[in-house]
């Protein structure tokens, strides 16, 4: 769903890669308008995932990424006894909280990109079993980011409409008032 300029108009590759994150962000954002921490942290579904924890989880992955292509160990590292918390609010956190740390990440994320000397230049994926072991791109990194982003971009859509019937257009149309 396109909500402000057209990603492609940013006039290079980098710009329109950002862009397309921006509105992807957007949409897990205004998800969230108007709803009280307890609305958000609720879970409508038979689904464990909430609002509040798709916004922790996707800033904590977001900023994750940004520092592992900086070669720098992740803010939070998550393992098999705590990976859950990334999706629950915890420890007096709250949404606006939240929301601001996520948009700090973002202009760090933004800033990284737009100073690395090529979107071809590479880093190493995490040390994981999941994961080849292998380099990838910068480029491959902020379409990874977009590809998470949006998938959650997606829960929360659902997450939303089942809490008050608000749809992602509607959600837009609040957003611009």
């Amino acid at each position: 769903m396109v909500t402000h300029v057209r990603p492609e108009a940013q006039g290079d590759e980098r710009g329109a890669l950002l862009s397309f994150l921006a509105e992807q962000r957007g949409g897990i954002r205004r998800a969230l308008l108007g709803l009280t921490e307890e609305q958000a942290a609720s879970r409508p579904s038979a689904s464990e995932l909430s609002l509040a924890g798709l916004l922790k989880h996707v800033a904590e992955v977001e900023q994750g990424w940004i520092a592992r292509a900086r070669r720098e160990a992740p803010a939070v590292e998550r393992n098999a006894s705590n990976w859950h918390e990334c999706f629950v609010l915890v420890d007096g956190e709250t949404v606006d909280d939240r929301l601001a740390y996520w948009e700090k990440v973002a202009d760090e994320t933004e800033a990284f990109i737009r100073s690395v000397p090529s979107l071809d230049d590479t880093f190493p994926l995490p040390d994981e079993p999941w994961f080849p072991a292998e380099s990838v791109s910068m480029r491959w990194l902020v379409l990874h980011l977009i590809r998470e982003t949006a998938r959650h971009a997606g829960h929360a859509d659902i997450i939303r409409e089942s809490l008050d019937g608000r749809t992602a257009f509607e959600l837009v149309a609040l957003a611009e008032n």
